[in-house]
């Protein structure tokens, strides 16, 4: 999920807001290949001058996620795109879609 993040930077920058270091994040356009180790450390860092203090998977993720564009993360990451292909199938043959 973090990795999602690095994908709409602009995104976490608004949400932390004055005192976030985006430049603390990883640079790589291709999350997937981002050491999963290096992804928690580098939005603690980054967020750890802000109002909302360092990243907190409890405090912090969900609030993130609901934020973040669908659409960068898809054009990030070739098995999130999947994942949401295979959802909006499955939505669609269920008939879920319409509720």
């Amino acid at each position: 999920m973090e990795a999602w993040f690095i994908a709409d930077r602009e995104a976490v920058t608004r949400y932390y807001g004055r005192g976030f270091r985006v430049n603390s994040l990883p640079r790589r356009q291709d999350i997937e290949n981002i050491p999963k180790d290096d992804l928690v450390p580098a939005l603690e860092r980054a967020s750890g001058n802000t109002k909302k203090g360092r990243y907190h998977k409890t405090r912090h993720a969900y609030e993130i996620l609901a934020l973040i564009s669908p659409a960068k993360v898809r054009q990030s990451s070739p098995h999130a795109h999947r994942f949401f292909r295979v959802l909006e199938q499955a939505t669609q043959s269920d008939g879920l879609r319409d509720r």
